[in-house]
């Protein structure tokens, strides 16, 4: 098991900056990838981006590309999403979330409680 205590939301006004965190804990070692999902008031949860946990392969959604980066620190357990330029379409609950193989949507079965961030205009 994993579980997985994410950080860092809050309110920040249109075009700033935000870093969300991921502390992992249990069973890290089995971790083969961390994603980060969204999901908005009546909308679906939607995945935002995605890292393999070696590091070597990271996928974003089109409507962060280049305004947001993956990354982990394997050290201590926990991966980060950095979200700059942020748009008020931003707004959302954030959720990471951990598999033990592959890094598609359905892979995830380790969710955190999530961590609101809300842009305003």
């Amino acid at each position: 098991q994993i579980q997985l205590v994410e950080s860092g939301g809050g309110l920040v006004q249109a075009g700033g900056s935000l870093r969300l965190s991921c502390a992992a804990s249990g069973d890290t070692f089995s971790i083969y990838s961390m994603a980060w999902f969204r999901q908005a008031p009546g909308k679906e949860r939607e995945i935002v981006s995605t890292i393999r946990w070696n590091g070597k392969s990271t996928y974003y959604a089109d409507s962060v590309k280049g305004r947001f980066t993956i990354s982990r620190e394997t050290a201590k357990n926990t991966g980060y999403l950095q979200m700059n330029n942020l748009k008020p379409e931003d707004t959302a609950v954030y959720y990471c979330a951990a598999s033990y193989a592959g890094w598609s949507r359905g892979n995830y079965d380790f969710w955190g409680q999530g961590t609101q961030v809300t842009v305003s205009s």
